[in-house]
């Protein structure tokens, strides 16, 4: 379509209100009485042919008119942009369509093509390649992470079981750089892990790192706000990227991480799936040398690969990676704090402050550390430990004794025994004895008073005595002969002790019988 002509009278206004007076494009259109879009054209012309404000005193209006709107000249005389260079830069930060138009005007000011036209046919380019590479996508901003539909299996070579894998895949938005990973499970363990492979594989961070709504990082899925699992956010936090999860229903959102998968599952294990695997590094040594062909692969509609491109895009402007790898915790929610102020994790027990006996608190373990938090507040922290069963307790957490629980104290623990009978107050009794600390053995002596309930006073008394009997006073011992039923069984008396006789001098030993007499 051509260009409107406009009187040079007009023109010279337009450039003094936008340029001299630095009127915006609308206020610059209405005292002129012409649209927005023709002063826009107008501007674009007049910084093509190089002028600015204010205009020579010798460029009359015939000159300015030859300099906006030049002859016309045939389609196959322009000179052709360079679209796949003008896609990928458009990829970095601050870059637009139109600061490239101006540069590709400046290198070819007679032969250049008008802005529209040049925006035309780059939009017709870029209809030309794939869906999802026609997203925009700038450079280290987004790595999308999703599991594929397919599987691979993992035979062990003990047993023969047959294993299916789930594979990770991640794929970084302004290069298509992939990544993939053969995982143990779907489980947070899993999923986390894989993303600091994928991090330390593209060799740094993205500023957003975009998922599917799947359990092991989502919990709670949300258009507004998505609550994230909180081994996943401590990801997040650690590594300095921001979790930013695909909208339900959404498919635009994860168009990448499917694209990606779809290449993966096409190029990456349909190759592998008539080999054996019998262990899962084995196959992911399979799955990178895969990778490491599909990332060098060159693209079909621009130059260059997956790879070329990272190096040139994504690769400067990720963010550096810790010093530190990320630690994956364990976390435990919504756990009961018992009478004896102590909770239980991985079958060990930790202390808590006295006052949250009956709150409910959120654990977080690594391997050293074990920490406690109410109200997202910390209010415990020990060191780990592996031993079942025992106490890990900080003096600090005791309650003063003339504060102790009220009600509960051994003796009133005692009293209840001695409901059911003296053998069961004997056992709580020696139970209280043998811990450190009395508290400690609340838990016990409560478990064996609410067997009771259960199995009746008659049969925990009888449990008891044998337990006592056996040197195993313990809640655990109790429970086991009551339901195996031992309780209504006859004890087997030890076998009596041989006779013993008084050392005295008087008495012949049996070592006098055995010495030979003289021949």
């Amino acid at each position: 379509m051509p260009a409107v002509r406009l009187s040079m009278r007009k023109i010279r206004e337009m450039l003094r209100l936008r340029w001299g007076l630095t009127r915006t494009l609308r206020e610059t259109a209405r005292s002129c009485g012409v649209g927005a879009t023709t002063v826009h054209d107008v501007l674009a012309r007049a910084t093509a042919a190089g002028l600015t404000w204010p205009l020579p005193d010798e460029l009359d209006d015939a000159a300015l008119e030859a300099r906006l709107y030049p002859p016309a000249t045939t389609p196959r005389e322009r000179a052709r942009p360079d679209f796949a260079a003008i896609y990928r830069e458009l990829k970095q930060r601050g870059v637009t369509l139109e600061l490239l138009w101006q540069e590709y005007r400046q290198q070819h000011p007679e032969d250049g093509y008008g802005y529209s036209r040049f925006c035309d046919l780059y939009r017709g380019w870029r209809a030309q390649i794939d869906l999802v590479m026609r997203q925009e996508h700038r450079a280290g901003e987004k790595l999308f992470v999703d599991y594929a539909g397919m599987t691979m299996e993992v035979i062990d070579a003990q047993t023969g079981a047959i294993t299916d894998q789930p594979i990770f895949v991640g794929a970084l938005g302004a290069s298509n750089f992939t990544y993939a990973e053969a995982c143990p499970g779907q489980d947070t363990r899993s999923w986390v892990q894989a993303h600091i492979g994928a991090y330390e594989y593209i060799g740094g961070v993205p500023a957003i790192t975009v998922p599917d709504n799947l359990k092991a990082g989502v919990i709670r899925p949300d258009f507004y706000d998505p609550e994230l699992n909180p081994s996943y956010r401590e990801l997040a936090a650690h590594y300095g990227t921001t979790i930013i999860p695909a909208r339900v229903r959404r498919p635009r959102d994860k168009a990448k991480a499917e694209n990606a998968v779809q290449q993966v599952e096409r190029w990456v294990l349909a190759p592998l799936r008539h080999q054996r695997f019998f262990s899962l590094a084995e196959l992911n040594r399979a799955i990178r040398e895969r990778l490491e062909w599909l990332n060098d692969r060159p693209f079909s509609a621009l130059d260059g690969s997956r790879r070329s491109l990272w190096q040139e895009l994504d690769r400067p402007a990720l963010q550096p990676l810790p010093t530190r790898r990320f630690e994956l915790p364990e976390w435990k929610t919504h756990v009961g704090v018992n009478i004896d102020y102590h909770l239980e994790f991985a079958r060990h027990l930790y202390s808590v402050p006295y006052q949250l006996v009956g709150q409910r608190v959120d654990v977080r373990a690594t391997a050293t550390i074990v920490e406690v938090f109410h109200k997202g507040r910390r209010v415990a922290s020990h060191l780990r430990s592996s031993v079942r069963g025992r106490f890990t307790t900080d003096p600090a957490h005791r309650p003063d004794s003339h504060r102790r629980y009220a009600e509960w104290t051994p003796s009133r623990l005692l009293h209840w025994a001695e409901k059911i009978g003296p053998e069961t107050a004997a056992l709580i009794e020696e139970i209280l004895r043998r811990k450190p600390h009395p508290e400690q053995g609340f838990r016990s002596g409560l478990g064996v008073l609410r067997l009771a309930a259960r199995y009746g006073a008659r049969r925990v008394e009888s449990a008891c005595r044998r337990a006592r009997a056996l040197a195993a006073p313990s809640y655990r011992s109790v429970q086991s002969i009551l339901k195996t039923g031992l309780d209504s069984q006859p004890m087997a008396l030890p076998p009596p002790s041989p006779p013993t006789s008084p050392d005295h001098e008087h008495i012949r030993g049996p070592q006098y019988y055995e010495r030979k007499e003289p021949a």
